[in-house]
């Protein structure tokens, strides 16, 4: 028996749902896992492989790909699994949070073997090092994507506003940039504590990379508890609405969800946007230590200015997309982020070195998390109240995601390396993705796929509102009053 949902327990001004602050917290730090693995995923994965291990580009930028493509097929797996039930042995516990579980172990127990020699077959083939880690980042990348796609799906049910959806991503993404700043503090802590941090990076590292890891699952894993005792799930049982029953759930059959244009070009922004955020925190230590040749504790100082820019924007986003809408703050992320991918392209000398480089850093995590989290708002935008398919669709944008990513770190690492190689591929592939995304963002009509929900005064369309199944309900107090018993009743249906 499931008790009366926290998430409910308050509403707004306007009768809408609020969400409490534990709620709110908890679930923010749901991904922290994720948020953790992955920046040591993009950001050092190919210097690991490359500097530490010895390994050849074109070899490490196949284990990555691998990875990708294993995400790439993990997310809509997951997701289609996740909108039909949970984890068969703990369906009780949440269709959503279930998975999140289950992406959690994977984590856990696989993560560690990726930054870390080939245990028993360091002296082996090439195949068998590539069959060793390939195993073990199969596994990381399914248990990532179970993390994703269910602490992303879950959004719009917590809650049916848009502005609290918007707030709900961007204190998630703030906390994504609080995991990636704690990753770039402990390898600069311990770089220097370990006495190397003047050098390049270097096999006589590997002990670095292996005590970050240990040290990040640690926080990961507690914030995921966190998140497992403050967000508590509605778990549904369709029997119970019946036709005519007054919610806030609305379905899309299966085969319609391909039939509808606006999910591709949303599929496009988010691609772009995720091409334009990943390349740039791969590329980046790369550029660092090949062009710029500087000292391995720039590995750690230069992201982490990139993420405190981050952090900083991602708090004035919230109100940047209620005044200015889903477009125009979106393309503010664009020309910040093709100008600092200009700026990289010139930039050079030791000025720039000791000093630019910083201000570029900042540029490109400004553009970051303005892109991210409006990219991130249009998806949940154009899921609106279809909750049965909302993480199949975030699957789906994860895929196209993944799959343009691993293609890209493909082509970079086979190509023949020239010093300017990973200078020209920063500033060339982060420029095109911004622009791409901004294109794609502005086929966009006026009102989303849900225009019937959406308040006929509203010219910038993305404003579901709640509905019935019967029709629209008006946003009187009685009727808003009706929707919380029906959702709380729901709850305790269980």
């Amino acid at each position: 028996m499931v008790g009366t949902n926290a998430m409910v327990a308050q509403k707004g001004k306007e009768g809408k749902m609020a969400l409490s602050f534990f709620t709110k917290l908890a679930y923010s730090v749901g991904h922290v896992q994720n948020d953790l693995c992955a920046s040591m995923w993009f950001s050092y994965l190919l210097i690991f492989f490359n500097l530490v291990l010895g390994l050849e580009s074109k070899y490490a930028g196949l284990l990555m790909t691998i990875g990708q493509v294993a995400d790439a097929i993990s997310t809509p797996f997951v997701g289609f699994c996740s909108d039909r039930g949970g984890v068969f042995c703990c369906s009780g516990y949440g269709r959503r949070k279930s998975w999140h579980l289950l992406g959690t172990i994977c984590v856990v127990a696989s993560f560690p073997f990726v930054f870390a020699s080939c245990i028993n077959c360091a002296d082996s083939d090439m195949w068998a090092k590539l069959l060793y880690f390939s195993v073990f980042i199969c596994v990381f990348q399914f248990g990532w994507a179970s993390i994703q796609i269910s602490n992303l799906s879950v959004v719009p049910e917590l809650t049916p506003d848009e502005h609290e959806r918007t707030a709900l991503l961007a204190y998630r993404y703030t906390f994504t940039v609080i995991s990636n700043m704690t990753v770039y503090v402990v390898i600069f802590l311990a770089l220097r504590l370990g006495g190397v941090s003047e050098t390049q990076v270097g096999p006589h590292q590997l002990h670095i990379f292996q005590y970050v890891t240990v040290i990040i699952l640690v926080i990961g894993t507690f914030t995921s508890l966190l998140y497992h005792i403050g967000v508590k799930e509605r778990i549904r049982d369709d029997a119970i609405l019946q036709p005519g029953d007054t919610e806030f759930y609305q379905r899309t059959k299966f085969a319609d969800l391909f039939k509808d244009w606006h999910l591709y070009k949303v599929a496009i922004v988010y691609m772009a946007t995720r091409l334009f955020v990943n390349m740039s925190q791969v590329l980046i230590p790369l550029y660092l230590q090949y062009f710029l040749l500087l000292p391995s504790e720039s590995i750690a100082t230069v992201p982490f200015v990139v993420f405190t820019m981050s952090f900083l924007t991602s708090l004035i986003i919230k109100p940047l997309n209620q005044r200015f809408g889903r477009k125009l703050a979106y393309s503010l992320g664009v020309f910040i982020g093709v100008a600092s991918s200009i700026i990289v392209y010139f930039g050079h000398g030791e000025v720039y070195n000791r000093l630019t480089v910083f201000a570029v850093a900042a540029l490109f995590g400004c553009a970051s998390s303005v892109m991210l989290v409006t990219s991130l708002g249009v998806t949940a935008d154009h899921i609106g109240q279809d909750l049965d398919n909302g993480a199949l669709i975030y699957g789906l944008m994860s895929f196209v995601d993944k799959i343009s990513n691993g293609f890209a770190i493909l082509v970079i690492q086979s190509m023949k390396k020239q010093r300017t190689h990973y200078r020209d591929c920063l500033s060339f592939v982060c420029g095109v993705s911004a622009i791409i995304g901004l294109i794609a963002i502005f086929t966009f009509s006026n009102t989303n796929r849900n225009d019937n929900r959406n308040s006929p005064e509203d010219n910038r369309g993305f404003e579901p509102e709640i509905q019935s199944s019967a029709g629209d309900i008006n946003r009187t107090n009685s009727e808003s009053s009706t929707i919380v018993v029906a959702v709380t009743h729901e709850g305790n249906s269980q």
